[in-house]
Order: structure tokens, then C-alpha cells, then sequence
């Protein structure tokens, strides 16, 4: 039969799971003070998008393969702690700062927000293995329905948690206007901006399971 255990349990834990400062809150707050509301939101929803492949990783099993083999979840590790270490590293040697007044319009800048969201989220084991233990704790086991219901609730944790980045990332985006009339502020905000991913990125390579 398709039902759920403990429906309102698990909406609100996802609900104060989603709301509590992680990789991805801090990742969406340092890009949405730096170039705005927009950005925020891009890079929002290239996590969400990342969130999902997970999502379909679970379903389809590949995550039990993540949790079992040791190699690979290093692997997948290092090469996401790599990856923030090296935008963060490319924050802090950029010398002159971007001012958004002056940015050229256009998708080219918004589609790299997007991918970088993306792969912080694809790229970070932990959440794989998040959605294998969390999940399946409000699913009957021996229902027909598993997979659907796995898809379902990863689904519902992975829209609620990019609805709570969204709006955050209108909330603090409108914090560019005061770093963009200071371009002093926005020199030192970048080199914080750029200081938090490095800290994202080591804090991802010493992680354990």
C-alpha cells in the first residue's frame, strides 16, 4: 500500500533540517551578498538540481554503492573539497573586485552560479548517504511502493529546502546595493566570500562518514 510513516514527524524535521545552516545555506548566502538576489536564486536552484541527482541516485541504489565503498566516497569527497577550495582561491586572487553595476548582461555568468551549485551538491558524499539513512526511516520497508515513496518524500525534502534557499537568497541579496556603493566593503566582502568556500571545502575534506 502507498503510504507514508509519520507523515507531519517527517515534514517537520526536513522542515528544521532545511532551515539549519549547512554547506548549501552558507554557499547560497555568500553567492546572493555578492552579486544578488538573482545569483541567490540560480544558485538555489543548482542545488536543487544537484539534491536531485541524489535523490536519483538513492532510488535507483547507487548510493548504497557510495556508503559501502571507501574509495569512492573519497574520491567524491576530495574532488568536492577541491573544487570550493579552488572557487574560494580564485576569490581571493581576483584583484580588482566585480562591481554587478558593471556586469555584462547576459545567461554566461548566471549558467556558471548554476553549475557551481550544482556540483557542490553532487559533489558532497554526505548528502548521498543523508538521503539513504534519513529516507527510508518513514517509508514501510516492505511496501511494492519503496522506490516511489523514496522518490517522493527526497523530492518534497529537496523543493522545501530550495524554497527556504530562495528565499533567503531574496532577503540577503539585498545586501548588494550597500557592498556595490562601497567598493572598499566590497573588496573585504569578497575575500570573506572567498575565505567561506575554502573553510566549505575543507570542512567537506575532513568530514568522515
Amino acid at each position: 500500500m502507498f503510504s507514508f510513516q509519520n507523515p507531519y514527524l517527517f515534514f517537520i524535521t526536513t522542515l528544521l533540517l532545511n532551515l539549519t545552516p549547512g554547506n548549501d545555506v552558507i554557499y547560497v548566502a555568500s553567492r546572493s551578498i555578492s552579486y544578488g538576489v538573482r545569483a541567490g536564486i540560480v544558485s538555489a536552484l543548482g542545488i536543487f538540481t544537484g539534491c536531485f541527482v541524489h535523490i536519483l541516485a538513492a532510488t535507483l541504489g547507487l548510493s548504497i554503492i557510495i556508503s559501502k565503498s571507501a574509495c569512492l566516497f573519497q574520491l567524491i569527497k576530495y574532488a568536492g573539497a577541491a573544487y570550493l577550495i579552488y572557487i574560494g582561491i580564485k576569490a581571493l586572487l581576483s584583484k580588482q573586485p566585480v562591481d554587478p553595476k558593471n556586469q555584462k548582461k547576459g545567461n554566461a555568468d548566471y549558467l556558471k552560479l548554476y553549475k557551481q551549485g550544482m556540483l557542490t551538491n553532487i559533489l558532497n558524499p554526505k548528502v548521498a548517504i543523508f538521503f539513504l539513512s534519513f529516507l527510508p526511516q518513514f517509508i514501510n520497508p516492505a511496501s511494492s511502493y519503496f522506490k516511489v515513496q523514496l522518490f517522493t518524500l527526497g523530492a518534497w525534502f529537496d523543493v522545501q529546502g530550495t524554497i527556504v534557499l530562495i528565499l533567503m537568497a531574496c532577503l540577503l541579496g539585498k545586501t548588494k546595493d550597500f557592498f556595490s556603493g562601497n567598493p572598499r566593503v566590497w573588496a573585504i566582502q569578497e575575500k570573506i566570500a572567498g575565505f567561506i568556500l575554502i573553510g566549505l571545502g575543507i570542512r567537506i575534506g575532513l568530514m568522515k562518514k
